[in-house]
């Protein structure tokens, strides 16, 4: 049988996309809010289901796999500026399903800042009777024209040897860009462009084979931050659409975001790469055995 994954913080569905294009299950998806939750069930399936992981017990939560992808906004190096670098409590509700459910295989994913809380690296790395494998940085760039590293933890009920992921055929910036965009061009971009703000925008050049930067869950707001240079437009910039923005993450365009651009940009800028959970199911497949089935 196909191995059995639940997915926790599962935000918009990027990470099951990747467990999915590797072939696992989706048993349950576990994700606290009702706007994500539906785009998830309008492309994914109805196994996802709108829960406070912190509120929900562990029993009945049966399968072969745990992959949590719990927000990672405290844990980012960016939150010293703001002064909010404080991680905070969800790891331990991570940990209770974890502790309590057992299953054979579980992942962690979360930004590399994460290695500055030992307490949250203890908890996720030495739970008894698991032989953990501990990956940084897992680069979005391996496949994708974004700059993105995480931190990945695999960790299993017997000692196998996880796989880092191979460089293969990277997409271009070339390559996201759509025909007709559908963008709105703020004011902010205009001024920013004129040096009326205190930093410049990231201006990335497809022609010139360049990657864009991170691709951020406050997209909707920050839009002049981070522009696509487009020879069609009256600045010779732009903001990514929507679409683009998915294709930075690898986000399959058959995926539809049912829902506003705020919250489309939101989910795409707080997801995985797509293909960073595609690597990490190939991963999850080996260990089940099912390699050489596929």
């Amino acid at each position: 049988m196909t191995p059995v994954i639940n997915s926790y913080f599962s935000g918009g569905g990027l990470m099951d996309i990747g467990l999915l294009q590797a072939g696992l299950q989706i048993g349950k998806s576990y994700e606290i809010d009702p706007t994500c939750c539906r785009v998830q069930a309008d492309n994914l399936g109805e196994h996802v289901q709108q829960a406070d992981i912190s509120e929900k017990l562990v029993a009945g939560d049966d399968c072969d796999g745990m992959v949590f992808t719990y927000p990672c906004t405290k844990y980012s190096a960016i939150a010293d500026i703001h002064g909010t670098r404080t991680g905070d409590e969800l790891f331990l509700h991570a940990l209770r399903h974890l502790a309590i459910a057992r299953p054979e295989v579980y992942a962690v994913e979360n930004v590399p800042g994460m290695r500055a809380f030992p307490v949250v690296m203890e908890a996720m790395t030495q739970m008894p009777d698991y032989f953990v494998q501990v990956f940084c940085p897992i680069a979005s760039s391996t496949w994708l024209p974004q700059r993105r590293d995480r931190l990945i933890i695999i960790g299993s009920r017997r000692r196998f040897n996880w796989r880092p992921p191979e460089q293969g055929r990277q997409i271009k910036l070339a390559d996201i860009i759509e025909q007709d965009p559908r963008i709105t061009m703020p004011k902010a971009v205009a001024k920013r462009m004129a040096g009326e703000y205190r930093d410049r925008p990231i201006i990335s050049d497809p022609a010139r084979g360049d990657i864009a930067p991170t691709c951020v869950a406050h997209y909707a707001k920050d839009k002049s931050t981070r522009l696509l240079a487009d020879k069609r437009f009256p600045l010779g910039v732009r903001p990514y659409s929507v679409r683009e923005y998915a294709r930075l993450q690898g986000v399959p365009d058959w995926y539809r975001f049912s829902c506003s651009d705020t919250d489309a940009y939101r989910m795409i800028g707080n997801g995985v790469s797509v293909p960073v959970g595609e690597w990490l199911g190939r991963e999850l497949q080996r260990y089940f055995g099912f390699e050489e089935l596929h």
